[in-house]
């Protein structure tokens, strides 16, 4: 298999009284219903370039295999607040593999499950690089480590989250490889 060159990112959130249908109806919202999803772990490719979700949209067919790095969380319980979130961090050596992160909570916000997968994927990348850093620390403080190493390029993330309502709610956040 060709290692994938190409990576786009999307969201989205579903709501039905059947939990596979509340999940078919997040992965449309998301734009990657018509295809056949296969989750893989979290590297981001060598030298793969971020495309925007309409041009990574062109390059699939319908029925294509696809693989993806995919948070889910989901729900029936009502006023519950769930949570998926893919974080994502990069090395300044583009030669070297990035990392990609799931999360999916119960009670978070957006805010603090997209910043606690973004977390994820920059110690991850971190601790591969060998910049030492105190696991202890704020988030705050260990970014300003990275950023000082000079080893890591950026970070980020994709989280979706939603209130359950009197229904099944799916939240996914996904990574997808191209």
């Amino acid at each position: 298999m060709p290692v994938p060159s190409k990576i786009f990112f999307t969201k989205g959130v579903g709501r039905h009284r059947e939990q596979l249908t509340s999940f078919e109806l997040a992965l449309r919202d998301a734009g990657i219903e018509k295809f056949n999803l296969v989750q893989v772990s979290s590297i981001f490719p060598p030298k793969a370039k971020i495309v925007s979700k309409e041009a990574g949209l062109k390059l699939l067919s319908p029925g294509e295999i696809v693989f993806v790095v995919m948070s889910r969380c989901v729900s029936d319980e009502p006023r519950r607040l769930v949570a998926a979130s893919v974080g994502c961090a990069l090395p300044s050596d583009r030669s070297v593999h990035g990392y990609l992160s799931e999360h999916h909570a119960f009670g978070q916000s957006e805010k603090v499950a997209g910043d606690y997968a973004e977390d994820l994927a920059a110690a991850m990348l971190a601790s591969t690089l060998g910049v030492a850093f105190d696991e202890d620390k704020s988030w705050d403080e260990k970014r300003e480590v990275w950023k000082i190493s000079g080893k890591i390029y950026k970070s980020f993330n994709i989280t979706q989250s939603a209130i359950v309502k009197d229904e099944c709610t799916t939240t996914i956040a996904v990574a997808v490889l191209i």
